[in-house]
């Protein structure tokens, strides 16, 4: 009897490993495609004592340089964004980052107001599949999914991307186990230049207020941050589309007064901050590229040294030794993507998200 036990415990441990390793082998990588979806995990791995952090859409991740705040002003900072996040998104995502560090200042970018609902599952996966199993992961998971979507596919992603059998290719054996980093600190970085042809207008809407689930979850985060004693700034980013209405922006200045807030809107300061649209955007203007991302991080940096007092960490050796590494990370990719341009006249592992997002909005 107490062999045939044996025998049985073996075999389950056996049938948990066996699948453990095809959720590894079959869950994608998002290393040569669609790299937004390594973001999220990519926190988990990092030294975490960040003053700043930042939490958001492609309007913080392609637009703001960690490594640009660190080497003009010593600000240490990391990006938690994810493609088309939404606002409880961003909330549980803060929350969870708050059991690891208690940053001085969060950053929100408000584009997210503008979704009440949930949208689509496969930007739900591209945040979600990367977060760690937690309470905020199980309220995210329930508060984002699809009426057609299952909670289990979530905890087990196996049961959702088992069908992943016939498209496996050389690179989901390759990272199995262990990624290559695709983001500094949270920043995705984009070196080609597609300039501004045209603005589009913003279609005239039945409603502009913002839905009651959006200003709930922004309430959220504001007493969340008040009562870690941290200062929440919200922003719009200077991207000329999707379209940002001035209704919408009177909400966020209204909000931003109602609760003694700092709001920045970008978009009245393309001047001040010097983005020229004609060289500053690899996508002709819904996000920044790695010059308009510099450009906009020291703007944004001696904003954050001298009204917020965020401190300079750059005499500080051990600190430094770590932002000195990833300095070099960030050059090295830089060469590599001009090398790419030159050689192949655009980058090979990059526009498909980018794709996804014009037919979206």
């Amino acid at each position: 009897m107490k062999k045939k036990i044996l025998i049985n415990i073996a075999a389950l441990c056996f049938a948990i490993l066996i699948l453990f390793l095809l959720q590894k082998l079959f869950m994608p990588k998002y290393i040569s495609e669609i790299r937004e979806g390594s973001l999220i995990a990519e926190y988990y791995d990092e030294v975490k004592d960040h003053d700043v952090m930042f939490i958001g859409d492609c309007e913080v991740y392609e637009n703001f340089s960690p490594i640009t705040l660190w080497e003009k002003y010593g600000i240490t900072s990391y990006i938690r964004g994810s493609a088309q996040q939404l606002i409880w998104q961003s909330y549980y995502l803060l929350e969870e980052t708050l059991k690891y560090e208690k940053p001085k200042v969060v950053v929100f970018n408000v584009l997210s107001m503008k979704y009440n609902e949930p949208q689509k599952e496969a930007y739900n996966r591209l945040t979600l599949d990367g977060m760690k199993l937690s309470k905020s992961k199980i309220n995210d998971i329930k508060t984002s999914m699809m009426e057609d979507e299952s909670f289990i596919s979530y905890i087990f992603p196996l049961i959702r991307y088992h069908a992943r059998w016939s498209k496996l290719t050389g690179e989901d054996f390759k990272y199995m186990f262990e990624k290559d980093k695709v983001s500094h600190n949270g920043f995705l970085m984009r070196t080609d230049v597609k300039p501004v042809t045209v603005i589009p207008k913003g279609k005239k809407l039945a409603d502009y207020q913002f839905g009651e689930n959006s200003y709930d979850y922004l309430d959220r985060m504001t007493k969340l941050c008040k009562d870690n004693n941290i200062e929440l700034i919200l922003i719009k980013a200077p991207s000329t589309y999707p379209y940002w209405y001035d209704e919408w922006d009177t909400q966020m200045v209204n909000y931003a007064e109602k609760n003694d807030l700092t709001y920045i809107n970008f978009l009245d300061l393309l001047e001040e901050v010097g983005i020229d649209f004609s060289k500053d955007t690899y996508d002709g203007g819904l996000h920044l590229n790695l010059y308009g991302a510099e450009k906009l991080s020291e703007y944004f940096g001696k904003t954050l040294s001298e009204d917020f007092g965020v401190s300079d960490n750059r005499n500080d050796s051990s600190t430094a030794k770590i932002w000195d590494e990833k300095v070099d990370s960030y050059y090295a990719m830089e060469e590599d993507q001009q090398r790419e341009l030159v050689e192949y006249g655009y980058l090979k592992s990059y526009g498909a998200l980018v794709q996804i997002t014009e037919e979206e909005e």
